[in-house]
């Protein structure tokens, strides 16, 4: 749709360990519910950071108003040193270019084959791209997530993990440099959860990206990350290294995580 970014926009690639997002007193409200009071939180280049939080505390909301799905009312969110506040739905398009989100249900067309949904961000995000490149770039990050050939299959046709897998595949079509995991485990078995998990660091390692997975399970967040921070009481309470947290006096994170005490002794044993 666009031939090159908008001036707003501007992409350099960092090195790890380089601050790349910044939420500043970040508010967020539905209506009367507060959603956000005061969030600050800073993700370096290179890094899987996992944001958890009981049910309601918007971690998912985070992850939307970074990439102007939602839209925060107050406060800043910075990419790579640039204000997003004002950006406009045009550079949200091309920010979207570098920063992909896996959605929980994979969020995948039904009425589109496998193939058809990998190539749909291909034909957004680069519309002079040749039917022939598209073929292969659906190819090829079929078999980085382990599911080579399928391109005729349909999403009604697929597993849970397989789902979860095609819309990892979606969301790498454009080579992002951020990655954003939206509950990826929920409602799969413990088998499947390992390997999503082990898919996590693969993207990590094989593609150099920086990754956000918000989730409820203590199990991954604690495979995954290298740093995890907490949601409660509507800002981020901690963030810390998967030790720093498993340790922490906190009194919000101490009841989080001894309330999934029996799930994280049960990975233990």
């Amino acid at each position: 749709m666009f031939s090159r970014p908008p001036p707003r926009l501007r992409f350099q690639p960092l090195k790890a360990g380089e601050e790349l997002i910044r939420f500043e007193h970040v508010r967020k409200a539905f209506g009367s519910k507060h959603i956000y009071d005061d969030v600050m939180l800073s993700v370096y280049a290179g890094e899987t950071l996992t944001v958890i939080g009981g049910s309601g505390t918007g971690k998912s909301v985070l992850l939307k108003c970074l990439i102007g799905l939602l839209r925060h009312d107050s406060g800043r969110i910075f990419f790579q040193g640039q204000d997003l506040t004002e950006f406009g739905e045009e550079d949200f398009i091309h920010l979207r270019r570098h920063v992909a989100m896996v959605f929980q249900g994979a969020a995948l067309f039904d009425s589109l084959s496998v193939g058809e949904n990998i190539a749909y961000p291909l034909h957004e995000h680069f519309p002079d791209m040749k039917p022939a490149q598209v073929r292969e770039r659906v190819a090829e990050k079929l078999a980085l997530v382990g599911l080579p050939g399928i391109e005729n299959m349909r999403p009604a046709d697929l597993s849970g993990g397989m789902r979860k897998r095609v819309g990892l595949a979606r969301a790498i079509a454009t080579n992002p440099e951020v990655i954003l995991w939206d509950e990826p485990t929920t409602g799969l078995d413990p088998v499947t959860t390992e390997t999503i998990d082990q898919m996590i660091r693969s993207m990590q390692k094989q593609l150099g990206c920086t990754s956000i997975v918000v989730t409820h399970d203590m199990v991954s967040a604690f495979s995954v990350s290298d740093r995890i921070a907490m949601l409660a009481n509507r800002r981020i309470v901690q963030v810390g290294t998967t030790e720093e947290i498993r340790r922490s006096k906190v009194p919000e994170v101490r009841a989080f995580l001894d309330a999934r005490g029996q799930e994280l002794g049960r990975a233990a044993s």
